[in-house]
């Protein structure tokens, strides 16, 4: 149903290093970097459909309180790997991975926010 994603950033240099560490821990890839704008898609594809780049409207960059974009890995271990990525690229924590809810075992995954503060959450379902 989603046809592409754009996340806006301040400094789309330190946002281009997160996102490279967090999509590189789940299998995807830097596609390009062109005149701010960085696009991201599965490796080994020729296709993006993540941006991360400054706004067009030329205002400030500025997360939006309550939303959030998930992204969807094959296994537990990518999460755990990509969380660690976030955290060690200038991003910050929203949740450490883990079953939600624990008792459940159903749906696991990890909250982030980028340079910016744009929250997202990186799952696997079992």
């Amino acid at each position: 149903m989603i046809g592409y994603i754009t996340i806006g950033a301040k400094d789309t240099e330190a946002s281009g290093k997160f996102y490279d560490a967090v999509f590189g821990a789940i299998g995807d890839e830097r596609k390009f970097a062109d005149g701010g704008w960085i696009g991201y898609g599965p490796k080994g594809k020729d296709e993006h459909n993540v941006y991360v780049c400054p706004p067009f409207d030329g205002k400030p960059a500025t997360s939006g309180n309550g939303t959030m974009i998930a992204f969807k890995t094959d296994a537990k271990d990518k999460v755990d790997a990509a969380h660690k990525a976030g955290l060690s690229h200038g991003g910050s924590d929203e949740g450490a991975p883990g079953f939600r809810p624990p008792e459940k075992q159903s749906w696991y995954g990890a909250y982030l926010r980028d340079p910016t503060g744009n929250k997202i959450a990186v799952y696997w379902v079992p």
